[in-house]
């Protein structure tokens, strides 16, 4: 679940920084809208909620690395006789 939530945070980061772009040809310069900066803050909002549920996720151990060449996991440590 941990990794879908991940997936759709991305997607909307990806989906803020389009609507930014959009906003910023369709604008041009417009000092009235606010429409860009507005996007950025949301796209600011959704990099730290982002970062947050990855911090969350390799604290709980849900997130984390099981790489062959990792001299931590646990077949290394058997080879070892650990």
């Amino acid at each position: 679940m941990l990794k879908t939530l991940i997936i759709i945070f991305m997607m909307a980061l990806v989906a803020s920084l389009a609507s930014g772009l959009y906003f910023l040809m369709v604008d041009q310069g417009d000092t009235q809208k606010r429409r860009l900066v507005t996007s950025l803050g949301v796209r600011l909002a959704l990099a730290s909620g982002l970062i947050a549920v990855i911090i969350y996720g390799v604290a709980t151990g849900q997130l984390g690395h099981r790489n062959p060449w990792d001299a931590g996991t646990i077949e290394s440590q058997e080879q070892r006789g650990g």
